[in-house]
């Protein structure tokens, strides 16, 4: 069966935070401290999609891709943040686009980026050491602008900006 993007609605709150932090493990777990993932992570995923999806707002999109009644990927974009006082060098960001690595290749990624962004230009931060990620924004008009950042709750992972 085929997986169709929609919104997401405020009962899968839980089924969108548990696909959010099962592909971080699936996607990071080799970059993260041992235990970064833990209860406090899961609990603080589940409440922030639990405040996303309560109170929805016009500036934002947020949007899920499903097959055979189960949530396999997800995203949103919004209003894009500039870095340390400087403007942003695009008015849109795409904040989370996650997919399933059983997923991965099946087309649900490219169809959640066009859900939220369609071809419009926009910015995103992503992991360097992220290479199917890396390849997959090219292929959708993104560049690196040389801007880079690092979280110091996870060392080994340099976040980079691509714009289009």
């Amino acid at each position: 069966m085929t997986f169709t993007v929609r919104e997401p609605r405020v009962q899968e709150a839980a089924e969108i935070a548990d696909v959010h932090v099962t592909t971080w493990r699936e996607t990071y777990t080799d970059l993260l401290p041992d235990g970064f993932i833990d209860d406090d992570h899961v609990r603080a995923r589940h409440r922030m999609w639990a405040t996303l999806l309560a109170d929805p707002r016009e500036e934002w999109i947020v949007r899920v891709a499903e097959r055979d009644g189960a949530v396999i990927g997800l995203a949103m974009a919004g209003p894009a943040n500039g870095q340390e006082g400087e403007p942003a060098p695009r008015e849109r960001q795409l904040y989370m686009l996650y997919v399933l690595a059983a997923e991965h290749g099946r087309g649900a990624g490219q169809a959640l980026l066009d859900a939220v962004l369609g071809e419009e230009p926009a910015m995103l931060w992503v992991a360097k050491e992220n290479p199917r990620a890396v390849a997959f924004y090219r292929r959708n008009g993104f560049r690196f602008d040389g801007a880079e950042q690092q979280d110091p709750l996870a060392p080994k992972i340099v976040d980079a900006r691509m714009v289009r």
